[in-house]
């Protein structure tokens, strides 16, 4: 007996299915309320679920493998060449269930809980990055805008709070209190980003391919953990090129006729932790004293971001590595051929 394919097409309350009867040839699409989704999978024989890598898509994909089905996780780009003519909730289903039927199709891995949790304290801490930033550069321009000049980072609030205060004979009470209470606003922000800091540190300590990654040169604290909970089942890619490429550190290919051009890194999937892995090349290459003779040889013929891009693109292919085949870094370590 065949699998039964459904295309489930995910929203906040109301969801639409797509299945074809494998005994009859039927085609079936139909509605569901959340509660309805869930009883009408409960029921089914273990069957073929395919839906969007969207929102809350993981926390379904959890509750139906719960109940003994297969789901996969399709990314809305490999879907969108299957949806016909107008974008509509039937469209999306059916669309989706013809995409999870090809037999070329890449699909996203199920992430479990703990791993959302340290995504979530990510995306949490780089949004109060965001805010710091641009609280802490209201402060420099208005405090400019009455002649005081601030040192630019990360702790020039210290400078920011002096300079205040040799300008509060000068300004009026209300402009004081203010900006006093905009560099309480920041230095509040500051203690939550090192909150979570320290949790995300304590959940590495007792990850232990989070705490493998870390002997990697240019992996610290944030991109180890982006990187295990991003990447969810390293078997999903086939090698560390396909990963390197699943987070854009690969050139985009344009070409016809047996000719290939090469052009600039594609930048698509995970903006984050490819942010995260170039900044590391770049403090390895900064800051480093002994850097081997590939990345000398490269940084005396290219530009030094190019020479970055492609030290981030190494640094992806060991994190692939080291997840995929359980093993731990290891300083000039190559490949011999057998």
């Amino acid at each position: 007996m065949k699998t039964t394919t459904f295309g489930v097409d995910l929203a906040k309350r109301v969801f639409q299915v797509h299945w074809v009867d494998m005994d009859t040839g039927e085609i079936n699409r139909k509605q569901f309320k959340r509660e309805q989704l869930v009883s009408f999978f409960a029921k089914q024989a273990p069957a073929l679920i395919a839906m969007e890598a969207c929102g809350s898509a993981h926390y379904w994909a959890r509750r139906f493998a719960g109940f003994g089905h297969q789901v996969r996780l399709i990314a809305p780009a490999f879907v969108r060449p299957f949806v016909k003519r107008n974008k509509t909730d039937v469209a999306d289903a059916q669309a989706i269930w013809e995409a999870a039927q090809r037999p070329e199709m890449r699909f996203v891995a199920v992430k479990s809980e703990p791993q959302q949790a340290v995504l979530t304290l990510h995306r949490v801490r780089q949004q109060l990055k965001k805010m710091h930033r641009m609280q802490t550069n209201q402060i420099h321009g208005l405090l400019y805008e009455f002649g005081a000049t601030v040192h630019r980072g990360w702790h020039s609030m210290d400078d920011a709070a002096r300079q205040l205060t040799e300008l509060a004979d000068t300004l009026p009470a209300m402009v004081i209190d203010t900006l006093r209470e905009q560099l309480q606003r920041v230095e509040t922000l500051a203690q939550d980003i090192r909150t979570i800091e320290r949790r995300l540190a304590a959940w590495q300590r007792q990850d232990e391919a989070a705490t493998r990654l870390v002997a990697i040169p240019g992996v610290g604290l944030l991109t180890s953990t982006a990187a295990v909970a991003t990447i969810g089942q390293a078997s999903t890619f086939r090698s560390g090129r396909e990963f390197s490429a699943c987070i854009g550190l690969v050139p985009r290919q344009s070409g016809t006729g047996g000719r290939v051009k090469l052009l600039g890194i594609s930048k698509r999937g995970d903006v984050y932790l490819r942010t995260l892995l170039i900044h590391g090349a770049r403090s390895v290459l900064t800051h480093s004293k002994h850097l081997d003779d590939m990345l000398q040889r490269l940084l005396a013929r290219r530009p030094f971001n190019v020479v970055v891009v492609a030290l981030a693109n190494r640094m992806a292919r060991m994190i692939w590595a080291l997840l995929a085949h359980g093993r731990t870094y290891q300083p000039g370590y190559a490949v011999h051929a057998v």
